[in-house]
């Protein structure tokens, strides 16, 4: 088994366990691999890594756009599995403006409350995106600050 990466000249498929399966342009079956995000906030459909078990880099995929509709549909799949952010689209309410305090958002899957522990759990990455962690450690990402509704904007300044 080589651990040379490969660029692009290789099927992916799911065995009969589920696992998903590389075969490269040599014809070598790279069981279990998974992919990994590079950059899973700022570039989510760029820069993934598929890796062994044992960490190793199999394949690199630069973006979804290079994949075929077959192999992208099994990453995004894979991907989809593995990772749980949520997206907050909107702030409907907080129960106040002082921590702790319970959020009620809509996100990319469906309403939800948490509670926000301290503005410490609202942490900037990049210019516009903002993480926002509740009293679980569950992470909600806030894509682009600028891009809320103008009341989610108004309850989110009182915390920034």
């Amino acid at each position: 088994m080589t651990t040379d990466v490969i660029t692009h000249t290789f099927t992916l498929a799911r065995d009969s366990f589920g696992r998903l399966n590389l075969t490269d342009a040599a014809g070598a079956v790279h069981e279990n691999v998974a992919p990994v995000r590079a950059f899973p906030i700022q570039a989510p459909d760029r820069g993934i890594s598929l890796v062994s078990t044992d960490g190793k880099e199999i394949a690199w995929i630069d973006s979804f756009a290079d994949l075929s509709p077959a192999n992208a549909a099994l990453v995004h799949e894979e991907l989809q599995g593995r990772e749980f952010m949520p997206e907050i689209t909107r702030i409907e309410a907080v129960t106040s403006y002082a921590t702790p305090c319970t959020w009620s958002v809509e996100t990319n899957r469906g309403p939800t409350e948490f509670v926000l522990r301290g503005e410490e759990d609202i942490r900037r990455i990049g210019s516009e995106s903002l993480l926002v962690s509740d009293n679980h450690g569950i992470h909600f990402l806030i894509r682009n600050q600028y891009e809320l509704d103008k009341h989610s904007k108004k309850i989110l300044d009182r915390f920034l």
